[in-house]
């Protein structure tokens, strides 16, 4: 009896292709079904307090940047590793709610600087503590030393990937 829906598939494949080894779907395919899962049971705080997809993490890359919490458009992007275009349209509802303030940059005055406010230290702050006990309730599954040791072995096949583009 298959442990799960992607043992299933694989014995599915097994059955249908004995000449094709489809193992490796044992991992890629329990970590895509991993990430959705875990996104469902992450973002109900982040909607809860009002914040579209992606939102807490611009805040969150802001509040960790330091004081001031300032980044630069550029700067988001590689943070949050998605595009500058996407990096406007949510630094324009963060800044509609208070959350974010928009300024030019006086070393480059075409580029633009983006500032967490104090509402948005404030929230992040709420929500990030929220954010990490979500996760470990989430990890709770797993012994301390079970997490450390998939830690790295996530880490390990991370540094093995190409980067996106690559």
């Amino acid at each position: 009896m298959p442990s799960d829906a992607i043992a299933a598939i694989v014995d599915q494949w097994k059955r249908e292709r004995p000449d094709l080894d489809a193992a490796p779907m044992l991992v890629i395919g329990r970590l895509f079904r991993l990430t959705q899962t875990l996104d469902q049971h992450l973002r109900p705080p982040f909607a809860a307090a009002g914040l579209g997809s992606g939102d807490f993490d611009l805040l969150a890359a802001l509040r960790r940047a330091g004081e001031p919490h300032v980044l630069s458009a550029g700067d988001l992007s590689r943070a949050v590793l998605v595009t500058t275009g996407a990096i406007t349209k949510r630094v324009d509802r963060l800044e509609a709610r208070g959350l974010v303030s928009r300024s030019v940059d006086e070393t480059d005055s075409r580029g633009r600087l983006v500032t967490l406010t104090a509402e948005g230290v404030a929230l992040t702050d709420q929500l990030i503590a929220v954010h990490l006990d979500n996760q470990r309730r989430l990890l709770a599954g797993l012994g301390e030393d079970e997490r450390a040791e998939l830690a790295g072995l996530l880490e390990r096949l991370a540094l093995t990937l190409p980067e996106h583009g690559d």
